[in-house]
């Protein structure tokens, strides 16, 4: 799979995040989606990769600085076809190791705390992510869970 910087022009990219947006608003109450939709992701602070397999979008990933040291994950999402086939681990490892070049120090992230997003969860925490309370201007929330990880090692 070739993991690129994307510019969020592409119309699979956004097809891609439209459904993930759909998806957030499906399995959780709109108060608790913190999904950004694909204006918010062009910011400056963000990073937004796209994985490719030939010409087929596999699945995206973002990161967006919170500060010098530390990162937030956004916007993690494997395409219909490309679930269960470890787009989402090469992707993780991606943006990881992407962060560490950049000199990150921390990443963390918010995902649900349903069912939907127990994969999720599960693939975090195989990477050693831990949960923790809400950061950044997160609050808590009973459908959101936190979690983090201090950077160190590549993956």
């Amino acid at each position: 799979m070739k993991i690129k910087i994307d510019d969020l022009s592409g119309g699979e990219v956004i097809k891609l995040l439209e459904e993930h947006l759909a998806d957030m608003y499906a399995t959780s109450p709109p108060e608790s989606v913190h999904a950004l939709d694909v204006e918010s992701l062009k910011s400056p602070d963000i990073t937004f990769f796209s994985g490719w397999v030939e010409d087929k979008l596999q699945g995206c990933l973002a990161i967006k600085k919170i500060d010098a040291e530390h990162i937030e994950l956004k916007s993690m999402r494997t395409s219909n076809l490309a679930r269960k086939s470890g787009v989402a681990t090469k992707l993780l490892k991606h943006a990881l190791n992407a962060a560490i070049e950049l000199g990150y120090k921390k990443v963390s992230l918010e995902t649900g705390s349903q069912e939907f997003f127990r994969p999720a969860r599960t693939l975090y925490e195989k990477f050693g992510f831990t949960y923790c309370k809400p950061f950044a201007n997160y609050k808590d929330d009973p459908h959101s869970r936190f979690m983090t990880l201090e950077l160190g090692e590549v993956f």
